[in-house]
């Protein structure tokens, strides 16, 4: 009998100032209530990593230093995630980033979507970042959650009467579905590759 896929809520930012917990609680309430997952939501504030400092990635010798041993220890128990980002400078934040280089093997062959917001939605964030995916062998979903212009405004503490992240299900509901539908199809159909390559070593 399959087991149940694990799904990671990577909050990718650590200001001390942030918004990204509303939308990352609300993205694994979501999540949670389909029922056919075990979802966590993994806070890279609660991780001391340091700025890459490695001889070379994961990917080519085993890191040294415990912190990043730690995280890829974390992230690796995980079969598929969800990233929650702003968007910095047409960008993610320097802290996921980061916590991406940290990893490597780990991230392999696995999936995941996006959760995005800022002035634009967190659009140039989202396709940045799954660039990086690409690059650390990760499958993206099409659909992704962008939270932009009004929206934005109607929750964040910009707009100066922040609602609840209820407040604009009506506009973000939809594609949240679709992203969540095509997660779980996308780390289903990568859970049961991974487990067909380790039969055949």
């Amino acid at each position: 009998m399959p087991r149940t896929p694990r799904v990671a809520i990577i909050l990718g930012t650590t200001r001390d100032a942030r918004f990204g917990d509303k939308p990352a609680e609300w993205i694994a309430a979501r999540a949670r209530a389909r029922g056919d997952w075990e979802v966590e939501i993994v806070d890279l504030k609660d991780f001391d990593l340091p700025l890459f400092n490695e001889a070379a990635s994961n990917a080519w010798m085993p890191s040294e230093d415990p912190r990043a041993i730690a995280w890829q220890k974390k992230v690796g128990a995980f079969d598929g995630y969800i990233f929650v980002t702003p968007e910095y400078n047409r960008s993610i934040t320097g802290a996921l980033k980061n916590a991406l280089d940290q990893a490597y093997v780990e991230w392999n062959r696995k999936a995941f979507g996006i959760v995005s917001y800022g002035g634009a939605g967190g659009t140039r964030a989202a396709e940045h970042l799954r660039s990086i995916g690409i690059e650390l062998q990760m499958a993206s979903t099409r659909a992704a959650v962008h939270i932009g212009g009004s929206e934005f405004m109607t929750v964040h503490p910009l707009g100066g009467d922040p609602k609840p992240m209820e407040a604009i299900e009506g506009a973000i509901g939809g594609s949240a579905d679709a992203m969540l539908d095509d997660l779980d199809f996308w780390t289903r159909a990568t859970m049961a590759a991974r487990q067909d390559m380790a039969r055949a070593a």
